[in-house]
Order: structure tokens, then C-alpha cells, then sequence
């Protein structure tokens, strides 16, 4: 579908894409990894075709539709988010314009045996084939679904896109990509301005509704629940590897010691043969042998091991200060702006050495309550800092806030006092700004680049309390793990905003989450959270349709004076008989799962069948409409499938 032919690209001499090429298939779900700086927005980009390389050429057939979310954007500030949105399907509007425009015309014609006047009835035609083939019936409904999945409100529906944050501006223009279904779907870093629960509903129409995509993202949960394939870049060269990120992370160790073992047997036969060759060089005797290996020798095809990046992060921070028992206690703290609740009684304790995490959707008072922590904002309540707390703060904008026209090696000058000043390249050299690096313009790096800096100013002074919100945005996989044993290892106390569930994972003991104006305590890690809400809500949403037991006479069942639950409440478990029937409903439910994905399986080569038609140049009315029909066929197929999918996960979860 997309063919990257040859493909190299030049920076300042230094070689970014060394003669690369590979195919873009329907259906790929294909992640881009490699460290930060190794090209994967340029390559993006030149897909795009919003920059060109220094040689090669990308392919692609005419009527392929490529939608492409860059990190940052600029969006229009004078609509509401539902007018914004409804840009993505702006080219049917002008269609529809178009055909009003041929109607007009053709009400003032008569002459319909002219040439022209037919020209008109066939552009009538393909037209209306057209919007037939890519108009649905529920345009309104699509838009709501995906701005609520994306985390958005139905007040916010009608409110101006210059009151939202840039977070929630890229959700905006993420909408309109997702509601145009391109043939390939560009997206970088996609999850760094979404939530945990918008993560997850993107995963899924991402793996169930998109075509092909190409993704570059460094949350690994995100990555291995989506793509199917996987391509790195690692100096230069790409490897193409059919298997999603972790698999790919095995394949690539085994693919590196196979090298390793064929290129040192190779050497030994190298060492060898030039032995033999110096040892006789100079016997009259041994003349043809030495010249049999010498040609021997200038015939072998020196194997290459793969270079592995050898440069490594050194992320340590400083021995904490010892601070009082509890850096921080929260008492009924509340805040607002008007009217707007943000979040009130909040209650919260954090001990010395505890790892926490605040977790939530975005605007439900996360960074608020760490400004408020910060004393950057005014709050009610108690808000208490402990005796000799010192804090370091990372900022979710921090790598935002360094200026671009200044060097690496200025940044980091420009703060550092004291003797650390006689540090400087040492340290910029343990965070990969060694050399030539620590030279460059700050407007010249990565996204990546420019966190590891921001992250320096952390390490130039030493602290009891880190606050980090959203420190892992941009970070390549192998740095957020070397920044994660980083916060294992720190002996101070930790409070980590974030949503990336596998850099949480193991790394915080307890959560906070945020949501409905409420702060909510849950002690252990990211994952039994997840969990614990989960059956959290399943008992919600029986409480709410039982408010009380009622035993078999009609009565009231009495509850229990101390525990407020049914005296004599009768065990969870399934009996043997229950157990059955539940195990027949859920069999059942699979069926229904299984026939749903051979439905959505033979519609989608129905369809491939019919676009290699069109491919080789029918244009039969009726081959569209068949094609329109079975597009909406599949859209049913897969929403079936997903409740079928729906149900049967309700039925496993429940006892």
C-alpha cells in the first residue's frame, strides 16, 4: 500500500536514515521504537510528506488517505470543540456542495444529447456514489462516541478550543483523525496527553476500527495491546520484525548473540588463515598454498554485528535528606475556580519513603493538588509540608520551559552553582550530551532530549520529596526504565503523576485517584488498583439497583448493626449447579465472540476483493453500492463483536 524505497536522510553530515527501505501494508499496526534522536518523528514526517529526504522516495497509490497527529500542533481558536471536530468530514460537505451546484445547473439545460450536459450527469453520478460510500447514517452519534472515549464531556462539547489546554487541544485533532478513517494513520506519541481509561478506549478502536497505523509511542502496555508488527531504528538501519514490541524484544537479543557467535567463528578463520599465510610467506614449498589462502582469504564475506548503542543513561539522585515522619498531610482541602469544584475533603498522608502515584483523568485536580503542594496556588483546608522537606518538582511542561536559542551546555550553566559548575560535561556526558552534544541548540533536540535535560536541574541540588508529573513523556523505553530504577533506588519520599501503567508497575505502593471531585486512597500497586476499581464498580452498579435484601417471606432482611450488611448473608461462591449453568453462559458467550471475528474476517476480504477491483479500474455503479453495503455490514459485524467482547469479560470478571 505504502512503499519506502531507498530512503536516506542527512542532518549536518551526520547520517539519520542510511538506505532503508520497507512496506506499509493494509491492516499493519506497526510501532516505530528506537532511542530518542534515532529519527522516528523524521520518519513520520517523510511519510506524511511534510519533509523530504536527502534520497529514496515514498510510494503510494493515488486515492490513499494518510492522517498524521504530530507531537505538537497549532489548532484554530475561534470554533467550539463540536464544530472543530465536525471538520472531518468537511470533504463531504464540499461534495455535497458540489452536487447542489450540478443540480442548479442541470435545471437550466435542455440540451441533454450535448456532451457536456452528460459530462454533468456522470459527475452527478460518481458523486453521489461517493458520498453514498462514505457517509454514515449516525454522524452525530460517531462524533459523540469518540470525543467521550477520548475523555470529553457533553458540556464540553459547545465550549470554545481555546479553553482547553494543549493536552486536550491534540485529543481534539486526534478526534477529527479518528472520525476520517485514513488508509494509514500516523501517530506520535499519542498517548502522552491521555489518561489511563482514554488509553485503553483508544487501544481498542485502534485494534478493532483503524486501518493501517503507524505509531511511535514508548508507553510498552500501549504498544504490545495494539501493533502486530514492529520496526526499530537503531543507527541508521531499520529491522523488520513481524511481532509486537515484547516479542520483538527477544528476537532482537537472540537475532544480536547469533551475530556475535557467527562473527567471532569468522575472526578465528580469519586469525587462522593469516597465520598459516605469514608463517609460510616466505617458503618457496608452501608458495601455491599461501597464495590459495591469500585469494581464500580476500573471497570471505566479513560478517558485521549489528552496533549496539553503547551510550547509556547514568541517572543516580542524590542521598535524601532526612525529613520529618510525614512530608506531607492533607486535611479537607479544597479547590475551586467559581463555581467549578476541582476537588473538596481532600484527605490524604504521605509517609517518608513512600512511593505514591496520582492517578485520574485529565482535569480532575492531579496537578492542581501538586500546585497545591508546591504553594503556587490558593486552597482551603490544611494543607502541611514537614519539618526540613525539600522538594524537587518536574514540572508536566518542564522540557517546554528551556529556552531554544541557548546550548545544552548554557542550560545547564545558567543554574548550577557552587563547584557542580566544574561538573558540568561530566554530567551532561552521564545523560548522553557527551561531546559534540552538550554544544548543540536546545531547539535542535528531540522531544526525549529535551526531558533528560529538564531533568538535570533535579540532580543539581539534593532533595527529600520528588514530585513528578508526567516525567516519562517522550522518554525512549530504555531511558524510562533507567529513570524508573532511578526512583526505586531514591531513599526519599516519591509522588509520581502519570498514566503510564508499566513505568508504574512496581514502582509505587500506594494510589490516589482522582475523579468526581474526590480524592480516593488505594493501598498497593497500579495493576491491583485497576483491579480493585473494577469490581468496585460491578458492586456500585448492584447497590444501585438493590438497595436492600429482601428475604423469601417479603420482608426486609435486618442488617447487622455493626458491618450494615444482611445478617446470615449467604456465601459468594457458586454452588456445583450455578457453576455449570455459568460455565454453559459463558461457552455460549464465546460462540458468539468467535462468530462475530469469522463474520468480521470474511467481510473484510469481501472487501479487499472488491477494492482490487476498483484497483484495476471497474467503476460500476453497482460495485460501489456492494461496496458501501458491506462497509456497513462491517461496522455492524464489529460492534456486535465488541459487545459480545463486552459481555463475555463481565461474565469472566464476576464471581
Amino acid at each position: 500500500m505504502v512503499s519506502i524505497q531507498n530512503l536516506s536522510v542527512e542532518f549536518s553530515a551526520k547520517t539519520l536514515f542510511d538506505n532503508i527501505s520497507y512496506v506499509i501494508n493494509k491492516r499493519d499496526k506497526i510501532a516505530l521504537v528506537g532511542k530518542n534522536g534515532a529519527g522516528k518523528s523524521t520518519m513520520l514526517k517523510i511519510i506524511a510528506g511534510l519533509q523530504m529526504p536527502t534520497s529514496g522516495n515514498v510510494s503510494m497509490p493515488a486515492d490513499i488517505s494518510v492522517g498524521y497527529l504530530p507531537q505538537q500542533m497549532q489548532l484554530n481558536d475561534t470554533l467550539t470543540v463540536i464544530q472543530e471536530v465536525r471538520k472531518a468530514f468537511a470533504h463531504i460537505d464540499e461534495m455535497h456542495k458540489q452536487l447542489d451546484n450540478i443540480n442548479k445547473a442541470l435545471e437550466t439545460r435542455s440540451d441533454y444529447e450535448s456532451e457536456s450536459y452528460q459530462d454533468l450527469i456522470d459527475r452527478m453520478t460518481s458523486l453521489t456514489d461517493r458520498i453514498s460510500l462514505e457517509v454514515t447514517e449516525n454522524q452525530d452519534a460517531e462524533i459523540e462516541k469518540t470525543l467521550i472515549g477520548l475523555g470529553f464531556k457533553r458540556d464540553d462539547f459547545n465550549r470554545q478550543t481555546s479553553e482547553f489546554s494543549g493536552g486536550w487541544r491534540m485529543r481534539i485533532e486526534l478526534a477529527k483523525l479518528l472520525l476520517v478513517r485514513p488508509d494509514v494513520l500516523l501517530l506520535d506519541e499519542p498517548t502522552n496527553h491521555l489518561d489511563i481509561e482514554s488509553i485503553q478506549w483508544l487501544e481498542q478502536f485502534l485494534s478493532t476500527k483503524a486501518n493501517a497505523v503507524v505509531l511511535v509511542s514508548h508507553d510498552r502496555a500501549f504498544i504490545d495491546n495494539v501493533t502486530n508488527r514492529t520496526i526499530e531504528i537503531s543507527l541508521g538501519k531499520i529491522y523488520d520484525y513481524a511481532v509486537n514490541y515484547s516479542k520483538f524484544v527477544e528476537l532482537r537479543k537472540e537475532r544480536i548473540e547469533q551475530q556475535m557467535r557467527a562473527y567471532q567463528n569468522q575472526q578465528k578463520q580469519i586469525s587462522d588463515t593469516e597465520d598459516f599465510i605469514e608463517r609460510f610467506r616466505y617458503k618457496a614449498t608452501k608458495s601455491v598454498q599461501v597464495q590459495s589462502r591469500i585469494k581464500q582469504l580476500a573471497k570471505i564475506e566479513r560478517i558485521e554485528v549489528d552496533e549496539v548503542d553503547t551510550s547509556h543513561l547514568n541517572l543516580k539522585f542524590p542521598p535524601a535528606p532526612r525529613s520529618g515522619d510525614y512530608p506531607v498531610i492533607a486535611e479537607n482541602v479544597e479547590k475551586k475556580y467559581g463555581n467549578h469544584v476541582v476537588f473538596s475533603n481532600a484527605n490524604l498522608t504521605i509517609k517518608r519513603g513512600e512511593k505514591v502515584a496520582f492517578v485520574g483523568k485529565n482535569g480532575e485536580g492531579k496537578s492542581t493538588l501538586v500546585k497545591c503542594i508546591m504553594g503556587e496556588i490558593p486552597f482551603e483546608g490544611n494543607l502541611k509540608i514537614g519539618h526540613n522537606v525539600k522538594i524537587g518538582y518536574f514540572a508536566q511542561n518542564q522540557a517546554q520551559l528551556l529556552d531554544e536559542d541557548i546550548s545544552v551546555f548554557d542550560t545547564i550553566d545558567r543554574v548550577a552553582v557552587g563547584d557542580i559548575r566544574t561538573k558540568i560535561r561530566d554530567i551532561l556526558g552521564a545523560f548522553m550530551f557527551g561531546g559534540e552534544d552538550s554544544d548543540k541548540k536546545v531547539k535542535v533536540l528531540s522531544g526525549g532530549e529535551k526531558t533528560r535535560l529538564a531533568m538535570i536541574r533535579l540532580l543539581l541540588e539534593p532533595v527529600n520529596l520528588l514530585i513528578l508529573d508526567e516525567p516519562t513523556n517522550h522518554l525512549d523505553m530504555k531511558t524510562k526504565d533507567i529513570l524508573k530504577q532511578a526512583i526505586k533506588d531514591f531513599n526519599g519520599t516519591v509522588i509520581v503523576v502519570s498514566h503510564d501503567r508499566e513505568f508504574l508497575d512496581g514502582l509505587v505502593e500506594k494510589v490516589y485517584e482522582f475523579g468526581g471531585g474526590k480524592i480516593r486512597e488505594c493501598l498497593g500497586g497500579i495493576y491491583e488498583f485497576l483491579e480493585k476499581k473494577k469490581m468496585t464498580n460491578l458492586t456500585d452498579l448492584e447497590r444501585s439497583k438493590a438497595p436492600s435484601v429482601s428475604n423469601k417471606d417479603g420482608g426486609k432482611t435486618k442488617k447487622n448493626a455493626n458491618t450494615g450488611k444482611p445478617d446470615n448473608t449467604p456465601s459468594t461462591k457458586l454452588s456445583y449447579v450455578d457453576q455449570k449453568e455459568k460455565e454453559r453462559i459463558v461457552r455460549k458467550c464465546r460462540k458468539k465472540v468467535e462468530e462475530a471475528e469469522l463474520m468480521i474476517t470474511e467481510l473484510e476480504n469481501q472487501l479487499t476483493a472488491l477494492e482490487e477491483r476498483f484497483s484495476n479500474g471497474e467503476t460500476d455503479n453497482d460495485l460501489y453500492i456492494k461496496h458501501s453495503d458491506t462497509t456497513k455490514k462491517l461496522e455492524n459485524a464489529m460492534s456486535l463483536w465488541e459487545l459480545a467482547c463486552t459481555e463475555l469479560a463481565k461474565l469472566e470478571n464476576s464471581n
